[in-house]
């Protein structure tokens, strides 16, 4: 049974998911309501650097940073997320500290801005991932996905290669039939 909503969950693949676009992913739930849901895949980095995707837009200075594949809807459209809540007053919360950069202005700010006196985190995705009304709760009732209650720290993980494992890991101990691991897997 799905809750109200699961803004704020992480949606993990599970081996009935069949689409490619999906394979061994989490996806971060950024809006779930009765017109539908949406989110963006948190452990995809692409090849591309963010300052070479901006070229002719904006002049990033080079950074490690790359673009992470959100979705396979509007694969050119460009969100972000970032945990700083200075950085956009107006920018939707989707958990605590875990923002949606929604104007051009909260975007060229925090890709151009100076970086506040304590760490921050943001990631640009190009894309997202899309549900029609209904489509996503009948989904996950057929078993394509687990959800899970995201964090700001796992949104941000500097390993999204192991995300999706940790994740899946996560969700495993969270609903074990045993309360500690048994000797025989067969047990649990």
């Amino acid at each position: 049974m799905i809750r109200d909503s699961l803004r704020g969950y992480f949606l993990l693949a599970t081996k009935n998911l069949h689409d490619s676009n999906f394979f061994r992913t989490a996806v971060l739930m950024l809006e779930h309501n009765e017109e539908g849901a949406m989110g963006v895949i948190v452990n995809r980095p692409s090849s591309v650097n963010l300052a070479h995707a901006l070229v002719g837009h904006f002049n990033v200075p080079p950074s490690e940073n790359v673009i992470y594949v959100g979705g396979p809807v509007e694969p050119q459209a460009l969100s972000m997320l970032h945990d700083n809540a200075e950085w956009g007053k107006s920018d939707i919360t989707v958990l605590p500290n875990v923002f949606v950069g929604s104007s051009a202005e909260a975007f060229e700010e925090i890709i151009m801005g100076e970086p506040p006196e304590c760490t921050s985190s943001f990631r640009v995705y190009s894309g997202y991932a899309g549900w029609g009304s209904g489509q996503l709760e009948g989904e996950v009732e057929r078993g394509d996905w687990f959800t899970l209650k995201a964090n700001t720290e796992l949104v941000f993980s500097n390993r999204p290669y192991q995300l999706w494992d940790d994740l899946l890991q996560e969700y495993y101990r969270q609903h074990r039939i045993l309360p500690i691991p048994a000797e025989k897997a067969e047990w649990n």
